[in-house]
């Protein structure tokens, strides 16, 4: 079973707030932070922006972990 994580990434002096989802065979996306919605939200849509850019299917069931969050698909 596929999983993706995703990770908040604070402002830095060249870069805005961002989050990046990634899953363990290294692929990986980073989108600019959403701050028009929830946090919850913003991480929502990283996984599925992976998800879509791997050409994966299904819908994704979100959890909370220490530091982010991970998505796995329903089957």
């Amino acid at each position: 079973m596929k999983a993706i994580t995703t990770k908040y990434h604070g402002p830095t002096n060249t870069k805005g707030a961002r989050i990046t989802a990634s899953d363990l065979d290294g692929n990986r996306i980073t989108i600019s932070y959403p701050h028009e919605m929830r946090s919850e939200d913003g991480h929502q849509r990283a996984a599925e922006t992976l998800r879509d850019k791997m050409h994966w299917s299904g819908r994704l069931i979100r959890g909370a972990i220490k530091g982010g969050y991970v998505f796995v698909f329903d089957e």
